[in-house]
């Protein structure tokens, strides 16, 4: 088999075989088995917008068809395998159902390995329920809620798949999401999504395997305390609906997320080595969906081929701070995202369709010890914090949250009121100054970057509604850990994207298999 790269495929054409019979000048009958293996849009001519694209297929004499054609990038494609491995004789608890912790477990689980999963929230339908409940209502639920429960906080956000880490185990992880539910297009799609709506299901489907292989799998289960000896983890104490129990392990992986704040301060006091480490702040940026298609794609903004566009802006500030957007949901929502009774933090999700009428994105400043006023290796949390309880003032103190236009926060003037406001953000939103939401550096910071944008993107601080606060775009700590992924506590195992190593599902799901293999093996995975 042959894979050919790099063509450009018209967008309304589909015939795929007679595309390479073209490229290679042969004829269409001796090309055979062709599959779309990559797909990507290239906008940069918006007069002459297509698909770039790599296939694989089969044909005869492919040595000679190589030879022949050096100037075309064709190579032949060699099989893909992840092996199963072998299990070890150890119980292995891992810590966290988000992305690095479920793969971590799913891979130990296919070599049926004894895994326990403990997840401190709840299985993605209840937990559903429980987010819906706290759109409709305002009350939230601190234990399963937009970050707490299975499947992660990525669960309910857009399921973006792109990461800039190059790594064999990519493919896996995608044919996995497919396995159990995720729509095909994502293993050819430059940008793989999965979708809210559809990861609900694929995460859930995933557990049920772990289940089948021999996997316990307990939920509402937090970790509240390590019993230690001799510098490893010899028991762990949970607490479930009410009732502590000890459980005993002889290797504890930790992938509790970016938000399990009390865990991380319990962990810091039972001696596990944790560092500040410099994360991003700002704001959720909303548009018309309409207008950034028409931006990127010109008068092909409309074509039925085309999904919903999308974008990525950075600039750098006068004052040495980079400014840049994050996580665009294309056709999405900004949600109300809170985890701590007083706090309040929004995040953008997108469906699998992207077919909502507005796009969001968060718009981020680089913040670091100088901000936090403090060395200590838990500082970053405190400054999370203070932002967003101060969020939750400027909502009103029920959950609203605090939205203004990009106009307005520039300069620092009221001209709308709530009733006005026409945004996708749920619960419910008050038009509020979020100029009072940062200390002064980050607010100018932010401004100058908006208008920095604006100058690459015409129109772009133009009728856009800015919502916070967006605080939890990483991890604000990281976790020691040495080549074989141990901390300094021989037997712990912190990976993903709440222990620093990771950021978004595909790098984190990547983490947690190097772990779990590093945990079969028991050597070096890197």
């Amino acid at each position: 088999m042959l894979q050919i790269n790099n063509v450009m495929v018209p967008l309304d054409t589909t015939d795929y075989q007679k595309v390479i019979s073209q490229q290679l000048n042969i004829s269409k009958n001796k090309i055979r088995d062709v599959k779309l293996v990559k797909q990507a849009v290239d906008a940069r001519r918006k007069n002459k917008v297509h698909f770039v694209c790599s296939f694989t297929f089969n044909i005869d004499n492919e040595d000679l068809v190589i030879a022949k054609r050096p100037k075309l990038q064709l190579t032949k494609v060699k099989p893909y395998n992840y092996p199963v491995l072998k299990a070890t004789d150890d119980h292995i608890v891992v810590v966290g159902s988000g992305p690095a912790g479920l793969f971590c477990a799913y891979n130990l689980a296919r070599a049926h390995q004894k895994v326990t999963l403990i997840e401190r929230g709840s299985a993605v339908d209840k937990r559903k329920n429980d987010i819906d409940h706290f759109f409709k209502t305002g009350k939230l639920n601190p234990e399963s809620n937009v970050q707490f429960g299975e499947g992660g906080a990525g669960t309910f956000s857009d399921g973006k798949l792109t990461t800039g880490v190059k790594d064999y185990r990519k493919r896996f992880i995608l044919e996995t999401f497919v396995e159990h539910g995720a729509n095909d297009d994502i293993l050819y799609s430059n940008k793989p999504h999965v979708g809210t709506d559809y990861l609900i299901n694929v995460v859930a489907n995933m557990r049920k395997i772990i289940q089948k292989n021999g996997g316990t799998v307990l939920f509402d289960t937090k970790l509240v305390d390590l019993e230690l000896e001799n510098n490893q983890v010899k028991k762990i104490i949970i607490e479930k609906n009410g009732q502590v129990e000890k459980m005993s392990v002889d290797k504890l992986v930790l992938a509790i997320g970016h938000s399990a704040r009390d865990t991380y301060e319990m962990l810091y006091q039972k001696g596990l080595e944790i560092s500040q480490k410099p994360f991003a702040v700002g704001f959720r940026i909303e548009h018309l969906q309409s207008f950034i298609n028409v931006h990127q794609y010109g008068k092909f903004a409309s074509h039925p081929r085309l999904k919903a566009a999308d974008y990525k802006l950075a600039v750098k500030t006068s004052s040495g701070r980079g400014v840049y957007t994050f996580c665009m949901c294309p056709g999405g929502q900004v949600i109300n995202s809170s985890s701590e009774e007083g706090g309040l933090v929004v995040n953008g999700m997108s469906n699998q369709a992207r077919d909502d009428k507005n796009a969001n994105s968060a718009i981020l400043v680089t913040v670091g010890p100088d901000d936090f006023d403090s060395d200590h290796p838990l500082a970053g949390v405190s400054f999370q914090r203070q932002l967003e309880q101060k969020a939750f003032e400027l909502g009103g103190q029920n959950y609203h949250v605090p939205v203004m236009r990009v106009e307005d926060y520039i300069n620092n003037t009221i001209a709308l009121t709530s009733e006005e406001v026409n945004c996708s953000v749920l619960p419910a939103v008050k038009y509020a100054n979020l100029n009072e939401l940062f200390p002064e550096p980050i607010n100018q910071a932010l401004k100058e970057g908006l208008q920095l944008m604006e100058q690459k993107f015409s129109g772009f601080t133009n009728q856009a509604m800015l919502s916070g606060v967006e605080s939890r775009s990483s991890s604000p700590v990281r976790f020691y850990r040495d080549n074989n992924y141990r901390s300094n506590i021989t037997n712990i195992y912190p990976i993903g994207e709440g222990a620093g190593y990771a950021g978004g599902i595909m790098s984190s799901a990547i983490d947690g298999l190097k772990c779990s293999e590093i945990l079969l093996k028991e050597e070096s995975c890197i």
